[in-house]
């Protein structure tokens, strides 16, 4: 069933977390955790502590941030696979669970958002639709519009990646060869050039909070200058 997205943040801010391996830097979350989690010796809930000062903010966790806390107010997904891959952990979250892939329509438990058919990059502003952007990340921009913010802070929106190489902040996908990600992420990359023209059209204001992110789009500032 549609969604109906109550305008919940209303002229307010919202923090978006990406996948993007700065991250680790920008929290200053320990090496020697991330190689845990990585080796799967730990959780991404570990993380949680040094998200600290975004606990008490509105916040949507994209695709793994999920497993960060239950102070993600919504987990949004965009991918079939992803879903099927983490269903049963989603399903026992108390978190708003929200997710654009028509496969989850019928599921009681999650929100469902359609793609605007006509409208797949950019932000859209017809009700209870979003435009897909090719990426979950993307999307979730628009659903933060839809949703009333005004000022939207990118997290971990790199669209590339870091000196050891490591294109998410949790290395919890499957493997991929760095110059296929290189390539994937300068494909997502140019769908934000029209996020940026229909943000500034609409009066809504969007931060990168990553100062290295291949996204030159938005202003860019250290994470530190926002919280």
């Amino acid at each position: 069933m549609q969604w109906g997205i109550p305008k919940i943040w209303e002229d307010g801010r919202c923090y978006i977390i990406g996948g993007g391996a700065s991250i680790i830097k920008q929290f200053e979350i320990p090496e020697d955790l991330v190689n845990q989690v990585i080796d799967k010796k730990k959780s991404i809930a570990e993380y949680s502590s040094y998200f600290y000062s975004l606990h008490n903010k509105h916040v949507i966790g994209v695709n793994m941030a999920y497993q960060l806390g239950d102070w993600i107010d919504i987990v949004f997904f965009g991918d079939k696979g992803f879903f099927l891959k983490n269903k049963e952990s989603l399903g026992k979250l108390n978190n708003i669970r929200v997710g654009c892939v028509p496969y989850v329509k019928d599921i009681g438990w999650i929100k469902y958002v359609s793609k605007d058919k006509n409208k797949t990059k950019g932000i859209s502003s017809t009700p209870n639709k979003i435009a897909w952007n090719g990426n979950s990340g993307g999307a979730a921009i628009n659903l933060a519009y839809q949703l009333g913010a005004k000022q939207i802070i990118l997290v971990g929106f790199d669209m590339n990646v870091d000196e050891k190489e490591r294109q998410w902040w949790h290395q919890l996908y499957a493997k991929r060869d760095t110059e296929k990600g290189k390539r994937i992420f300068a494909r997502h990359k140019d769908y934000f050039s029209h996020i940026a023209e229909d943000a500034h059209r609409l009066g809504v204001e969007i931060i990168n909070a990553n100062p290295d992110s291949a996204i030159d789009n938005f202003r860019k500032v250290h994470i530190k200058q926002i919280l």
